[in-house]
């Protein structure tokens, strides 16, 4: 059972959930975060009514987080981050495989453990994708999606919203592509139906319009 102050992990899942979709401006319904946890929509349906029992969600006009469950989602986002960073710096794990297990430790990292894996890294500012770490001295960079760029123009790649790294296999392919935060490449071509095509790490890629319009890059 969950100790004084802490919650069930699917209470956790499901806060972690509407954090990140608010994160990424993508508006917070049931059907998105049925297909985001993988679960069915009635599921969803009970799961806000308990939610909203516990104090950490309103569901008015849109589900939104109670100061609770934000606090709540942030120290889960926090301690999920953090371990993606300790599986691929330290353990070279691949961005899947360290997504995954993240998912795992978000839920029984210690304080005691957290703070260490953040001393160890040396206090990182963001995930392997580029996504904030919340508690850290992140700061916004001007970046802008890499679908907003025109041929010819050079990118730095910042960052990876959590949008993507649902999508099965995307995450695989933009590590394989090098299209990670830090890359740096050029759009050699736009397609009609929104694919770019970019040079990058003396590779061309192309990325279709999903991962285009959402990949943030600075110019």
């Amino acid at each position: 059972m969950p100790a004084a102050g802490e919650h069930h992990p699917a209470f956790e899942e499901y806060c972690e959930c509407i954090y990140e979709l608010a994160e990424d401006d993508v508006e917070i319904i049931q059907a998105r975060m049925a297909d985001r946890l993988q679960v069915s929509r009635p599921a969803v349906s009970e799961m806000i009514r308990k939610l909203e029992a516990e104090g950490l969600v309103t569901n008015a006009e849109s589900i939104e987080l109670t100061p609770a469950g934000h606090e709540l989602a942030q120290r889960v986002v926090r301690r999920h981050r953090l371990a993606e960073r300790f599986l691929t710096d330290v353990l070279k794990l691949s961005w899947a495989e360290a997504h995954h297990e993240a998912g795992k430790w978000e839920h029984i990292m210690s304080e005691n453990v957290e703070e260490a894996i953040d001393d160890l890294l040396g206090s990182p500012t963001t995930c392997p994708h580029g996504n904030p770490i919340p508690g850290s001295d992140y700061v916004e960079p001007d970046s802008a999606p890499l679908s907003d760029q025109a041929v010819g123009q050079e990118f730095t790649v910042r960052r990876i919203p959590e949008e993507l790294e649902f999508t099965p296999g995307l995450l695989e392919f933009l590590e394989e592509s090098s299209l990670r935060p830090g890359c740096s490449g050029v759009i050699t071509a736009s397609s009609p139906d929104g694919t770019m095509t970019v040079e990058i790490d003396g590779r061309h890629v192309g990325v279709g319009a999903f991962a285009s319009e959402r990949i943030m890059v600075t110019a």
